[in-house]
């Protein structure tokens, strides 16, 4: 009889490991799985949104018609370009991260309201602050990151001695999370710094925009009369990150090796501003689509209805209202009178004459022009309106060609430092209202409700609606009466551009600035007055509009909504 097999298979045994391994390879490609969804549909939250604003602006419809508006245009830093990323602000972690002075002393901020631990020495209530304490800057660090949600801060000080015992004076650069530039502005406060149970820093009150004095940097400057007296600016502060002087060739070589687009005055000149910047984006688009340095003129003329004669006024300053720092840094530009005197130069020292294209028409388009080699393409506007229009070069065919590039314009920092001032004074902490009425107001047939919908009566109602009561309310408008909203003040803090006159009076920064720029004192005309109230306007944590806000009226009239 032959004698079974001693090694039995067991079928149960098999199929036991057969079903784990299938179970453990299900729940691993399950994850896998997961994470790759995770993965591909996660989309992480950009601050600085640069890519979809741009998306925004570049894919809207542009009307190139133009109305009179005393609107602002959207300029660079509104619309999210960002030239260079600006320092990265401190945030709540790295303030209360543990760090050693040089004696050897630990600090650590903790708890709330910026109070600081110390965590070696002996505790004396009595003795006074010492303000280069580092724990003392931290102190203030926690307070201020705490306070102003809205304010990025990039650079302190080393505090000082305030007026009186235990009083610090710090200064900081920050900029606003709402302004997209890499710009930065400086402020300068006075904290009352006191000590905790533990014996750590606390911030006992905090005084208001620019109250550390001590903690600036004054700058006491020159000007000459006629006489040959010298007259002293007030020693306001001085903003050195502002360099707007007019950069030269310096050689007839350097002249002969460019290539240059010219554009001469047209139409445009003396227009609205919305229609100079609409126009002249588009001599800039052109000049970088032809690769060429484009020849500008710094004089602009202001239009009636932003002045206080109702005139048109010539001989403005670009630079009153825009960033020309940022412009040439960014560009390849030269100013008008410089690149005219360097010809003439060249046209007088040399038998060969400087090749040039004139352009008489709009017609001609930049496609056609791409290939000239001429060292000066010189664009004549001399047809009558609205012919000779800058934008005209723009239009049709050219318009899939040339990208107007508004990331190059921003608005003058010496304005937004005014923007900065208001907007600082109440603490970076309001809600605003835009009401529009002048004219518009007015014309019952465009507008037939506004006048009625922007009464004082219908905006106290329609505001307790929409704001809390008692807040800071910024009231950005173009009504010429100032107690015309008197009847919100008892329901609101009211601030109004006309509050904060001394910002451009004749003894403030921007006074003595503009004035050291032009030769002569500015005048701060009604678009900038519209300007630094559009800005305001978008600092506020609500914004209240007229139009789809305050009224039914269509913005631009009857049956155009």
């Amino acid at each position: 009889m032959k004698e079974p097999n001693s090694t039995i298979t067991d079928p149960i045994g098999q199929n036991l490991i057969k079903l784990i391994s299938n179970v453990c390879f299900s729940v691993f490609v399950f994850t896998v799985l997961v994470i790759t969804v995770i993965a591909i549909t996660y989309q992480p939250p950009d601050p600085w949104e640069s890519s979809r604003a741009l998306t925004r602006v570049f894919t809207d419809v542009e009307n190139a018609t133009f109305q009179i508006d005393t609107s602002v245009f959207k300029t660079g830093e509104d619309v999210g370009m960002v030239v260079m990323s600006p320092a990265e602000a401190p945030s709540a972690a790295d303030v209360e991260r543990t760090e050693s002075d040089n004696d050897g002393v630990i600090v650590k901020t903790e708890g709330e309201g910026g109070n600081v631990s110390l965590s070696s020495g002996s505790c004396d209530d009595s003795r006074p602050v010492n303000c280069s304490d580092r724990g003392v800057l931290m102190a203030i660090k926690k307070f201020n990151l705490k306070h102003f949600k809205s304010i990025v801060f990039l650079e302190y000080q080393v505090p000082v001695n305030g007026v009186n015992p235990n009083e610090c004076d710090v200064s900081w650069r920050f900029r606003n999370r709402k302004e997209k530039s890499w710009r930065r502005y400086r402020d300068f406060r006075r904290f009352k710094i006191g000590y905790t149970d533990n014996c750590g820093y606390k911030i006992v009150n905090a005084k208001g925009w620019h109250s550390g004095v001590n903690a600036r940097r004054p700058r006491n400057r020159f000007n000459g009369t006629r006489s040959g007296e010298r007259v002293r600016f007030s020693p306001s502060y001085r903003d050195d990150e502002i360099n707007d002087t007019i950069p030269v060739l310096g050689s007839d070589q350097a002249f002969r090796n460019g290539k240059y687009l010219y554009y001469s005055r047209g139409g445009d000149y003396c227009k609205n501003m919305n229609h100079y910047i609409w126009s002249f984006l588009c001599a800039l688009g052109e000049a970088q689509y032809l690769n060429r340095t484009f020849v500008m003129d710094l004089s602009v003329c202001l239009a009636s209805t932003y002045t206080s004669s109702k005139k048109d006024e010539e001989g403005k300053d670009f630079r009153f209202y825009f960033d020309f720092e940022h412009l040439k840094e960014n560009a390849s530009i030269v100013e008008e009178a410089e690149f005219l005197k360097d010809w003439k130069r060249w046209e007088k020292n040399h038998k060969r004459k400087i090749p040039v294209r004139k352009v008489p028409t709009y017609k001609v388009t930049p496609m056609q022009l791409k290939k000239d080699r001429s060292t000066i393409i010189w664009r004549q506007f001399d047809t009558p309106e609205p012919e000779n229009y800058w934008y005209r070069v723009c239009e049709s065919r050219a318009a899939n060609y040339i990208q107007r590039p508004w990331h190059l314009l921003w608005k003058s920092k010496r304005l937004m430092n005014i923007v900065s001032e208001i907007s600082g004074q109440m603490d970076w902490d309001f809600d605003a209202v835009h009401v529009v009425r002048g004219e518009k107001a007015q014309t019952k047939e465009m507008w037939p409700h506004l006048d009625e919908d922007t009464s004082p009566d219908n905006l106290v109602a329609k505001l307790q609606g929409i704001i809390p009561q008692w807040r800071n309310l910024y009231v950005a408008t173009n009504e010429p009466f100032y107690n015309y909203f008197d009847r919100l003040r008892s329901h609101y803090k009211v601030h109004l551009l006309d509050d904060y006159k001394e910002l451009w009076g004749n003894t403030s920064e921007w006074y003595n600035e503009t004035t050291v720029l032009n030769g002569k004192p500015v005048e701060f005309d009604g678009y900038m007055r519209v300007a630094v109230d559009t800005e305001v306007l978008y600092r506020a944590k609500t914004q209240v509009e007229t139009f789809y806000n305050l009224t039914s009226d269509c913005k631009d009239g009857i049956n155009t909504c």
